[in-house]
């Protein structure tokens, strides 16, 4: 699919997408739907799992069903660029998905939507919807960011080689689209939670990533000089062994 249209950006960076939708409106159905009459509760299945720039009271682990998380949307600025566009992480549906629900204040819920949206919401690409998320605890209703199969962000089918070439390209204001896999990789088996999907594609970079290294130091290999050889009955005494050498053999 096509790419948005660019908006102009601040200088040395990619210029911030065009916003697919009004984020606004979908701020406030969240805020209604809500209520503020009780604490906030968050799904994380990405990079809201290791860093949530929030506060928050209280995080179980939780599972959804229904959905799954998916290395197959567009980042064109924070893991990537227009040019080289990287990945992240959405919620599609069918399946099932492990991750964690955070508990906010009450009090302090209304301004944590706020700023995640500034964070999550700045092109209006997510659906945030508000699922039952099962815990050890009990279930919990949590707002999690969904993706559309409809979104021009989301890439479809992708084949090992073309993870391959944007895990070895791809790069934002963040860091890598790499680092981002492993880094939730990281986390998800810090909490035990096993998936399957991502740990084979962060297995893929890392053979491209030792095949890399091998053929780097073969042709260092054979740039470096060799080392004379000894010919019996040689005249020339740089080849032949030392005194010292011959006394240690």
């Amino acid at each position: 699919m096509s790419d948005p249209a660019p908006n102009p950006g601040p200088p040395g960076l990619d210029p911030m997408p065009k916003p697919l939708r009004d984020p606004q409106p979908m701020l406030e159905r969240a805020i209604a739907d809500w209520g503020g009459h009780e604490d906030l509760w968050l799904f994380g299945y990405g990079s809201l799992i290791w860093r949530p720039e929030f506060d928050f009271v209280e995080r179980r682990q939780a599972w959804v069903r229904g959905w799954h998380r998916a290395l197959k949307m567009w980042s064109r600025v924070n893991r990537g660029s227009v040019q080289v566009p990287g990945l992240v992480f959405g919620l599609l549906s069918g399946g099932s998905c492990r991750g964690m629900v955070f508990r906010v204040p009450r009090a302090e819920g209304l301004e944590t939507l706020r700023r995640l949206w500034l964070r999550e919401m700045p092109t209006g690409v997510y659906d945030p919807k508000w699922l039952r998320c099962g815990t050890a605890e009990g279930p919990v209703r949590a707002l999690a960011f969904t993706l559309s199969r409809r979104s021009p962000n989301f890439t479809g089918e992708l084949s090992d080689e073309r993870y391959r070439h944007i895990f070895a390209n791809a790069v934002g204001r963040y860091g890598t689209s790499l680092d981002y896999a492993r880094q939730t990789l990281l986390e998800l088996q810090r909490h035990s939670i096993h998936d399957a999907a991502l740990a084979r594609l962060v297995a893929l970079a890392a053979v491209q990533e030792q095949q890399r290294q091998q053929q780097t130091e073969a042709a260092a290999d054979c740039g470096a000089p060799q080392p004379p050889v000894y010919v019996p009955g040689s005249s020339d005494s740089s080849s032949q062994p030392s005194e010292s050498s011959k006394e240690n053999t």
